[in-house]
């Protein structure tokens, strides 16, 4: 029997991208040395993953990809969340694993089992001015499709949220197609994220046909732009709004606009803040979103609680919250 919105035992599960974050400090010489592209992100093979992983100094490893920072976001704030992706059992595969049940993440994915494909790794190189370079091997994430969707789990969450990263081989959209019917049958919402620009560019027309069953959209000005194919972000939330649709739009220092049902509410962020590392940033945003959405707070209340996790989250390496995010929760939350 399908529980009622309220009754569902979690606020949140994601469907994303199972990614081990590998973040080192560096020196700009380092990214010269070893031809990594400054503040950029490239995509790389196996061997190549090896090799930086053994050539970060004393780095930290923690279970990342976009998705996954938002729900641990969200259970950091006091919501229940669930996580499905896909690792391999390989020693990474574990540190996600790990990770995932120390945050109070529901996770249980079966395991990739071939041996051509490893756990999905980020290596995020930080040097001195706070700007972070990516090499991402995506491993055996991407391999996730329709039978790795749990229904049950679905079925028990108020908002299933898709992560536009994963959104790529043809099995992974059939799963999020799949996931989106799921919820919306058994009376739980969806959100998406869009990610990155540049998925929006490679699969516009296939994002712009799931949106018709998306409750909660989240993309920053460049990311709406593209979706919209406009040159400015009044113009693109113009075509992308409709009713019963929530659009969250990130504007870095300017803040957040969240449009629902023809009102746009400008929410300002908090006091500037030195940039250290901007991983990270757009997933807590959602997370505190989110977690606001799930738990009574109004839009706007929902909003300035992304702006303050996304504002903490810029000014430490990496794209967790080091803080306790509950000192920002209105005396309304449930």
């Amino acid at each position: 029997m399908t529980k009622d919105y309220n009754e569902k035992t979690y606020d949140v599960c994601a469907l994303g991208n199972a990614i081990v974050d590998v973040i080192a400090s560096c020196s700009d010489q380092f990214l010269t040395d070893q031809y990594i592209a400054k503040a950029a992100m490239t995509l790389i093979e196996r061997d190549r993953a090896r090799d930086l992983t053994r050539l970060a100094d004393n780095p930290d490893m923690v279970s990342g990809g976009s998705g996954a920072n938002t729900i641990t976001g969200i259970a950091a704030c006091g919501g229940r969340t669930a996580f499905m992706g896909k690792v391999a059992r390989d020693a990474l595969g574990k540190v996600f694993r790990d990770d995932m049940v120390r945050a109070n993440v529901a996770f249980r994915t079966s395991f990739y089992e071939g041996n051509d494909l490893e756990t999905a790794r980020c290596h995020i190189f930080v040097t001195p001015d706070g700007e972070r370079s990516m090499s991402t091997y995506l491993g055996c994430s991407v391999e996730f499709q329709t039978n790795d969707v749990d229904k049950n789990l679905i079925q028990d969450s108020k908002i299933t949220y898709l992560e536009g990263y994963l959104f790529d081989k043809d099995p992974a959209q059939n799963a999020f197609k799949n996931a989106a019917k799921i919820a919306c049958e058994s009376g739980g919402k969806v959100a998406m994220t869009l990610s990155d620009t540049f998925c929006v560019i490679r699969h516009r027309d296939a994002f712009l046909e799931l949106l018709e069953n998306i409750d909660i959209l989240f993309a920053n000005e460049a990311e709406i732009c593209a979706l919209a194919q406009k040159e400015n972000v009044e113009d693109a939330i113009s075509k992308i709004a409709r009713d019963n649709l929530v659009l969250a739009v990130t504007c870095g220092p300017k803040g957040a606009l969240i449009v629902s049902n023809g009102n746009i509410i400008t929410v300002p962020t908090s006091p500037a803040q030195k940039v250290v590392d901007a991983t990270g940033a757009g997933d807590q945003f959602a997370a505190g979103f989110l977690y606001g959405y799930t738990h009574g707070l109004s839009l706007e209340q929902s909003g300035d609680l992304g702006n303050k996790m996304a504002g903490h989250v810029i000014s430490i390496i990496g794209p967790r919250l080091q803080i306790d995010p509950k000192q920002w929760l209105s005396k309304n939350a449930a």
